[in-house]
């Protein structure tokens, strides 16, 4: 379904209000408070931005960040009085690293999960990279008297956070994410100054120390390599010079710290996706997402204790359960456990699968040719991804109530569809876009849909899969589609090219057997 916003127009009923960021705060809490200090200014509020812990802001990019956006944020012991609103920000309240102030009343603004109970009052949006895109997109939903113009010290502000806090954008994973990057008007000169204040001359030696303890596994051209702590930025750029080496296309870095581990992903071979990899690498210990080329997340000590009982902290390789020799098992699982199909060269044998016909399911439809010429080449920007498509004279987009977009062929819809007056019913929490590669214009696609429904003629081959599977599909050859052990290889009837994945529960409830 989809889902319900806390809007910040809510919190105006409030007069006294102080927004708190987690101790030693990060260019992210920094720059979500500063936007939301000067959302509640222009509406007239006494509001104050603060920090906590044992150490004020010594950092020479985020000191600079402050002196240039002119950020009012105070360190602070106590509070005197209690605010009628504290509102925490890239944080949530009674987190250890969350110095805990008594108030009247208090909300959330976050986007990292939820370990505890939240207040009533609460924005919490775990699948985003940073809080400056929960709040970018607060604003952007909010009504035109309720919200504040986005000049260029906020642009800034939230471009730097999301920037700081997904690796150089690239650990993004949602296109909200990449749609306020777009939209953004931001100060260059003084982001191209900040980006070069990220590396300390201890820092440089970190990463020259990591690059010496390599760890290659020729088989498969991945290498791994463990550094101190540091700047999550480091690890990225350890990972950037690695996999220029012509022998690795897959690297993966990664930081022992105080809650577990950061780590950080690149790739240069189509056939591993980096955002696949840290998904995978994540699962259920953590979290991981990003670009195809780069990507990263975090695995929780909290989390890994619950997967592996014997895990031990203390990071000793004579301990099975180890962070390094789980990294080692999870990374060998993913690329000695996997299949590789092209469907434009695989032809499936059918006498191995069984014959399904799908149930009438009403869709949406979109002639994409009303908003990018054919002949051009579009970018369709989905919960799932981009996807490069060309516009033929043929091409037609098929809509999902979960907001995935399958491109398909005139005379398919013809066979396969009929239009219906029945309600589409659109239950995702991101609209879809398409934009025009030649212009950079983009439209969204839900007020061009309209109602189609499956004519029940729509038959197919399928088999369960049996390990994890990449399908590079006829319509996009570079990037591979993914399924898990349960999910449906599946293949049209009439045509043995039309190969595609369908996971478990989808394929229960929209397929039956012939």
């Amino acid at each position: 379904m989809r889902r319900f916003f806390m809007k910040l127009s809510a919190l105006l009923k409030y007069n006294s209000i102080v927004i708190q960021c987690h101790d030693n705060p990060d260019a992210d809490a920094i720059c979500s408070g500063y936007v939301l200090y000067r959302y509640f200014l222009k509406h007239g509020k006494k509001v104050r931005l603060i920090y906590s812990g044992n150490f004020k802001i010594t950092k020479s990019n985020l000191v600079f960040l402050i002196n240039e956006l002119h950020i009012p944020i105070e360190f602070v012991s106590n509070l005197k009085s209690k605010p009628e609103l504290l509102l925490l920000t890239d944080c949530q309240y009674g987190e250890g690293n969350v110095k805990k102030f008594p108030a009247k009343e208090v909300a959330v603004i976050d986007h990292h999960q939820v370990y505890s109970t939240l207040p009533k009052l609460n924005e919490v949006r775990s699948n985003l990279g940073s809080c400056c895109s929960v709040i970018w997109n607060l604003i952007k939903i909010e009504d035109e008297t309720s919200s504040i113009d986005i000049d260029e010290n906020i642009a800034t502000a939230l471009y730097y956070g999301l920037y700081s806090d997904t690796n150089a954008f690239s650990e993004m994973s949602h296109p909200l994410d990449r749609d306020m990057i777009e939209a953004l008007d931001y100060n260059k000169n003084l982001i191209m100054k900040l980006k070069n204040m990220n590396l300390t001359l201890k820092e440089a030696k970190i990463a020259g120390v990591a690059m010496l303890g390599v760890e290659y596994h020729a088989e498969n051209k991945y290498a791994i390599l463990r550094t101190d702590p540091c700047d999550p930025n480091i690890l990225g750029l350890i990972g950037d010079f690695i996999v220029a080496v012509d022998n690795i296309d897959v690297c993966l870095v990664y930081s022992v710290l105080s809650f577990g581990v950061k780590f950080s992903i690149r790739s240069c071979s189509n056939e591993t996706r980096a955002d696949e990899l840290a998904t995978f690498l994540a699962k259920k210990i953590g979290s991981g997402g990003g670009h195809t080329e780069k990507a990263g997340g975090i695995l929780k000590n909290e989390l890994i204790i619950k997967q592996y009982p014997d895990y031990i902290e203390i990071d000793d390789d004579s301990a099975r359960h180890s962070i390094s020799n789980i990294i080692r098992e999870r990374m060998a699982d993913y690329f000695e456990n996997a299949e590789i199909i092209h469907a434009n060269d695989t032809t499936l044998v059918l006498s191995h699968m069984s014959k399904y016909e799908r149930s009438p399911i009403t869709l949406s439809y979109i002639d994409p040719h009303e908003l990018v010429p054919t002949g051009n080449m579009a970018i369709i920007r989905t919960l799932d991804g981009d996807a490069n498509i060309e516009i033929r004279n043929n091409t037609i987009l098929i809509l999902d109530s979960n907001g995935s977009v399958k491109v398909i062929s005139a005379e398919k819809f013809n066979s396969s569809f009929k239009k219906t007056r029945k309600k589409f019913k659109f239950n995702s929490d991101y609209i879809p876009s398409i934009k025009n590669a030649d212009t950079g214009k983009s439209f969204s696609l839900l007020p061009l849909a309209k109602s189609c429904e499956s004519t029940g003629d729509i038959k197919i081959y399928a088999k369960k899969l049996t390990k994890t599977t990449k399908l590079f599909s006829f319509w996009d050859s570079d990037k591979y589609m993914i399924g898990q052990k349960g999910d449906y290889l599946a293949v049209s009837q009439d045509d043995i090219h039309d190969i595609f994945i369908v996971e478990k529960n989808i394929f229960k409830k929209t397929y039956k057997s012939v």
